[in-house]
């Protein structure tokens, strides 16, 4: 088995070592060749050379693994399929087949290099996580500023925030107000206004207003650097199906070898067999008990499954996660930027008076042409769109938390909440139509004059378009879709209703959403789960599956997801697990038949002796080739 070395690179992170990387791949290219020289030596009659060939091909092609067998052994007492590998190939020299043996190296070393190219990336590299907090910050003291790195920071000390400033500490704000872009720790969409006494979280955007924040916890606990332990801890637990190869790979050299050992010494005393008939039937049994085509049972299907999933715009980082996710029971989906696009959008445009709703948008949007508030970007959009002609308000003044109010044309409006418009009757049915479009998961837009409210626009996170089609392929398919976001109930009830999901979970922290993708899991089975920010990133690293969207996705989001939607497309989510299904019946199909070939030879071998050790290579090595071409059935 192709294994796995880390170390340390020079940015503090992990990498593969050499070896594995570049080094399987020259070894067992040199095998070969000096297999097919000595193929060619023998040809003209030069045994000399052809000896001297084989040996190299053994020495290059069988050092490594030989070396890690008896490290294994020594150190650890234990016996592993590399060892048992070379074993057999020097038994097959010893009797006078080199080119057996080398050839039995040449496909192991082959195996091992293409599943070294195929191990899952174990550097999980969190450093895109540490970025999003600021080396320093401007603290407050007697009235003056001073900077000092954020690691230094106590609590109860008080920082000052600039506009478009990362927010430092975890705190409570005593001084100022801004919207505050938390995606990065809760996944909500659009930034949420913040004033003195609301909390705030390290590495989230402040806004359009200046921050005092007092610091209500140090560097080390804070919700950032709690999503870097709960990354950290989910993804140094191997997977069970990792573990239980690795056990059926020391139990099954050690059940070969002793076996063979006793076929070594036993034959003569209890079967009358000549001590030369005892050591070759040994030999062909270590060849025809080889574990060739059971480890090509796995690999070639697995890279097959790689590559066509590949080309469809699907990055599995590893072979482990193919099969795993053909095991899915349930799919949980991040909200923002997975099902919906990310971006707040104008859905609707009801006017209350003579108005149309052309000259209500055009009032609205001039009026917020000013303003960088990301409802007010959303609300101009829409009316470039159209390609509505706006004008430039006089005298635009914010209101904090509520909205704005500015003239145009001599006229005063006021855009922004329903306490916005405290002094201005509003009638009972277009209170009723923003009720109805709140339970929608819309945000309101209220718009008035000073005597009059003239209409509301309502603004909302819009659902992709094919989101409902994805959740029904998976229903059809009999997997449970659960939704994950940090959004408010409302709104996490309004998407999944429309987008007809089995289970809401909303109002969630990263830790809160690890604890729903473990209910799950022990409510259902395996999970998926789905997301792009970082904020998703712990519950993407503990889920059984982790699965980013590859252009809206954060980088730490990619880095600790399984797999990647290289397009964003979640349509092939249903792909991947039908796919991920398809290679766990090839892999069982192909290591069923390559036990029942290895069970025929052995017992061939004993059973009257009807084969030789040509005919048991052959058929070993015709049963690697069989598997091997059934794996290549996933590349279709």
């Amino acid at each position: 088995m192709a294994e796995l070395t880390i170390s340390k690179s020079e940015n503090g992170g992990l990498s593969f070592g050499s070896w594995e990387k570049h080094g399987a791949a020259i070894v067992t290219s040199l095998c070969l060749v000096f297999i097919v020289l000595a193929w060619m030596a023998g040809k003209n009659e030069m045994a000399g050379l052809e000896i001297a060939l084989y040996i190299l091909a053994y020495i290059v092609g069988g050092y490594q693994k030989a070396r890690e067998g008896l490290e294994t052994l020594i150190k650890e007492k234990d016996l592993d399929v590399d060892l048992l590998m070379v074993v057999a190939a020097i038994g097959a020299a010893s009797i006078g087949y080199w080119m057996d043996g080398a050839i039995l190296i040449f496909i192991f070393s082959l195996s091992g290099t293409l599943e070294g190219y195929t191990m899952e990336k174990t550097n999980k590299d969190i450093q895109s996580i540490m970025k999003l907090r600021p080396e320093e910050a401007v603290l407050l003291e007697n009235g003056e500023e001073r900077k000092i790195k954020v690691e230094d920071l106590k609590k109860g000390n008080v920082i000052l925030v600039r506009p478009g400033d990362r927010i430092a500490a975890d705190g409570i704000i005593i001084e100022g107000y801004s919207a505050v872009n938390q995606a990065s720790i809760t996944g909500e969409a659009i930034p949420v206004d913040k004033s003195k006494g609301d909390e705030v979280f390290s590495g989230t955007i402040n806004g359009q207003g200046a921050l005092e924040i007092e610091v209500t916890k140090p560097t080390e606990e804070t919700m950032l650097a709690k999503i870097i332990h709960l990354v950290q801890e989910a993804k140094n637990e191997k997977p069970p199906s990792q573990l239980f190869v690795e056990r059926f790979e020391g139990i099954y050299a050690k059940v070969v070898v002793v076996v063979a050992i006793l076929l070594m010494v036993l034959p003569p005393f209890l079967i009358n067999w000549t001590w030369d008939e005892t050591i070759y039937r040994a030999m062909i049994f270590l060849v025809v008990a080889s574990p060739c085509a059971l480890v090509s049972s796995i690999m070639p299907a697995i890279l097959s499954g790689i590559s066509n999933a590949a080309r469809k715009g699907v990055l599995f980082k590893g072979g482990i996660h193919l099969e795993n996710v053909g095991g899915v029971k349930v799919v949980a989906f991040d909200k923002t930027g997975t099902l919906t696009s990310g971006k707040p959008k104008v859905v609707d445009i009801i006017p209350f008076t003579n108005f149309s709703e052309i000259e209500l948008l055009r009032v609205t949007a001039s009026i917020e042409t000013l303003s960088e508030h990301p409802l007010a970007k959303a609300i101009v959009q829409m009316a470039n769109e159209k390609n509505i002609s706006l004008s430039k308000p006089k005298e635009l003044q914010a209101v904090h938390g509520l909205g704005v109010h500015g003239t145009l044309n001599g006229t005063m409006y006021k855009i922004g909440k329903l306490d916005m418009l405290e002094d201005i009757a509003i009638s009972d049915e277009h209170l009723q139509i923003a009720d109805r479009l709140e339970a929608q998961g819309k945000t309101i837009v209220f718009v008035s004059t000073d005597e009059r409210a003239i209409g509301l626009l309502s603004i909302e996170d819009t659902i992709r378009p094919q989101s409902k089609k994805v959740i029904d392929e998976l229903k059809a398919k009999g997997i449970k879709v659960a939704l994950l976001t940090g959004d408010t109930e409302t709104t996490g009830n309004a998407i999944g209703k429309q987008a007809g999901i089995d289970e809401v979970y909303a109002e969630l922290l990263p830790e809160q959403k690890v604890e729903a993708i473990k209910k799950l899991e022990r409510k259902y089975g395996k999970v998926a789960m789905i997301g792009d920010g970082v904020n998703d990133a712990p519950a993407l690293a503990t889920a059984s599956v982790g699965i980013a969207m590859g252009s809206a996705g954060t980088d730490v989001a990619m880095e600790t997801a399984d797999i990647i939607l290289m397009a964003d497309n979640i349509e092939n989510i249903p792909f991947a697990i039908s796919l991920g299904r398809r290679t766990s019946r090839v892999i069982k199909q192909n290591i069923a038949f390559a036990i029942a070939v290895a069970l025929t030879l052995v017992t061939l071998n004993f059973i009257g002796g009807i084969i030789n050790l040509p005919e048991g290579v052959v058929g070993h090595e015709g049963s690697t080739v069989l598997v091997i071409l059934s794996g290549l059935r996933l590349l279709k």
